[in-house]
């Protein structure tokens, strides 16, 4: 049986773009957990260290669309080395008044600039939808990229913070600005496989932003409900190891997370179904909500790592799914636009998956945490029942997602 995966590599330049693309989006999962290391050690105050972080990770949503929306009107060669030049300058003089006792106001300020790095995750999507569109490889090339997020935000903040306690309080984000400049500097020049610029006039809702795109907003949306999970998740099962005595114990049940997600992303993309793509985001939803129930119940770390193993299960189908909607819902000269509006919104939903089950567990404790999952993972399920209509309906003039002409049944 021939290896989808191993088939995606026969393009040329897509093993060049891949590896590089890995490297450049390395500093997004880096540098937010590598500010709060570095304030707390050089300045002492948790509260200052994750405010500026918030600050960056506010930044990166503004910011990484518009950067997106700019690729796709002059091409990635020509906007990915400012905005990523920006945001090294920029997080390079973070780092100098860390150092330097600078007053807390240039923390914040230099922050937000270094929030204008590029979505590398959408750069690279939108490569492969250059490279296999209306075929098969496509969804298998969504599904590694998924595969591939889930190692980014695995190896990230645990190198980061490695760098930061074991070398000196800046090397976190500081590896993380290098690594950027690397990625970007391997990722731009290789034209072969570099998306064209699409005139806007070719598309619907040609001129326009991704996001006025009604199947844009409610996968967003689905995306930020799933988030809520995956931050309630990392934060919970924190405060529930310490609870039980065991803090080391929270790596193994987070590492059960993504290890369930990156076997079912990896399962997914070697499928070929002919189930409509909307009906796959209400199965891939019911499935998330249903498996944020087993962890209210877990009595040790054991059964809690079962338990997200389960539900890791569901995120990876669920995002490939969503990015397999977004590429068929939005014009071409949108795709990378609409493509980073949806990792926003996962972006977004951890950051208040976090605080949300943060102030919960402070309240009422680790085991009730949980129900911040819960509530979004019903939200999710409610949001992709409700937007099956918008999901295949058909513009004017166009196909809809579900009546788009493809090679085979393929999901998305």
């Amino acid at each position: 049986m021939a290896n989808p995966y191993r088939d995606l590599f026969r393009a040329p330049g897509a093993a060049a773009f891949t590896a590089a693309g890995l490297v450049a989006r390395l500093p997004i999962a880096m540098t937010g957990i590598g500010i709060i290391t570095m304030l707390a050690q050089t300045r002492g105050a948790y509260g200052l260290a994750g405010a500026v972080s918030a600050t960056f990770t506010l930044a990166t949503a503004v910011f990484g669309p518009l950067v997106s929306r700019l690729v796709d009107r002059a091409g990635q060669r020509r906007v990915l080395p400012p905005a990523a030049a920006v945001s090294v300058a920029a997080t390079a003089a973070l780092l100098l008044c860390a150092r330097h006792g600078a007053p807390a106001w240039t923390l914040f300020a230099c922050a937000a600039l270094a929030g204008t790095l590029p979505n590398m995750a959408a750069m690279a999507r939108a490569r492969w939808t250059h490279l296999y569109r209306g075929t098969p490889r496509l969804h298998t090339a969504f599904s590694l990229e998924s595969v591939l997020d889930e190692l980014t935000f695995v190896v990230g903040p645990a190198l980061s913070v490695a760098l930061c306690t074991a070398l000196f309080p800046e090397a976190g984000p500081l590896a993380a600005a290098a690594l950027l400049a690397l990625g970007v500097a391997a990722f731009v020049p290789q034209r072969r496989t570099e998306p064209p610029v699409v005139p806007a006039g070719r598309g619907p809702g040609a001129g326009g932003s991704a996001i006025r795109v009604g199947a844009v907003r409610v996968l967003a949306l689905v995306l930020v409900a799933g988030g809520v999970i995956v931050g309630t998740v990392d934060v919970v099962s924190v405060a529930f190891a310490e609870r039980q005595g065991s803090a080391a114990g929270a790596g193994a049940v987070l590492a059960a997370y993504a290890l369930g997600s990156a076997l079912a992303g990896l399962g997914f993309g070697a499928l070929r179904l002919a189930t409509p793509p909307s009906r796959l985001l209400v199965l891939g939803t019911a499935g998330t909500a249903l498996t944020t129930l087993p962890p209210l119940l877990a009595g040790d770390v054991a059964t809690l790592a079962a338990a997200v193993f389960c539900a890791g299960l569901f995120f990876a189908p669920t995002m490939i799914t969503v990015m397999g909607l977004i590429e068929r819902s939005v014009p071409p000269a949108a795709l990378t636009e609409g493509m980073t509006w949806a990792v926003t919104g996962l972006s977004a939903g951890v950051a208040l998956g976090a605080a949300g089950s943060g102030a919960v567990v402070d309240r009422y404790g680790p085991g009730s945490g949980f129900a911040v999952a819960v509530g979004a993972g019903a939200a999710a399920l409610l949001l992709a029942l409700a937007a099956r209509r918008t999901l295949t309906r058909r513009p004017a003039g166009e196909p809809g997602p579900e009546s788009a002409p493809r090679a085979t049944g393929c999901p998305v």
